[in-house]
C-alpha cells in the first residue's frame, strides 16, 4: 500500500455490509482506519486505548459520549481521549477516517 496514491472515497463501501472496516495503516498502538456505516446502524458503545480524532468525509454521524451527543457532517472532524466510551450512530451512509493516536 505504501506509496500507492489512494481515493479517499474508494477506501471502504456499505452497499452490503452494514459496517464495512480496512485498517490502512497500523504501527504500534496508532492505526488510520476507514469505515462506511449504512444509515441507521450504530457502532456499539466502546473505547479507543488511545487519543483520536474521527473525520467524516461522507455523510452524517452521531458521536454519543456518557453525557453529550455530537453531529457531525462531511467535512467535520471530533477529536476525543483515551478511553472516553462512546458508540457512533449513522444518521445517513456515511464514511470515516478513524486515526488513533
Amino acid at each position: 500500500m505504501f506509496y500507492n496514491k489512494l481515493k479517499i472515497e474508494d477506501l471502504v463501501q456499505n452497499e452490503t455490509d452494514k459496517i464495512d472496516k480496512k485498517v490502512l495503516l497500523e504501527n504500534n498502538e496508532s492505526k488510520l482506519t476507514a469505515i462506511a456505516i449504512k444509515k441507521d446502524e450504530m457502532l456499539t458503545q466502546h473505547q479507543s486505548d488511545t487519543d483520536a480524532c474521527a473525520y467524516v468525509y461522507d455523510g452524517e454521524v452521531e458521536f454519543h459520549f456518557e453525557a453529550e451527543k455530537f453531529t457531525l457532517k462531511k467535512g467535520e472532524l471530533i477529536l476525543f481521549k483515551k478511553h472516553d466510551m462512546h458508540s457512533v450512530h449513522a444518521n445517513k451512509d456515511s464514511k470515516l477516517l478513524v486515526i488513533r493516536i
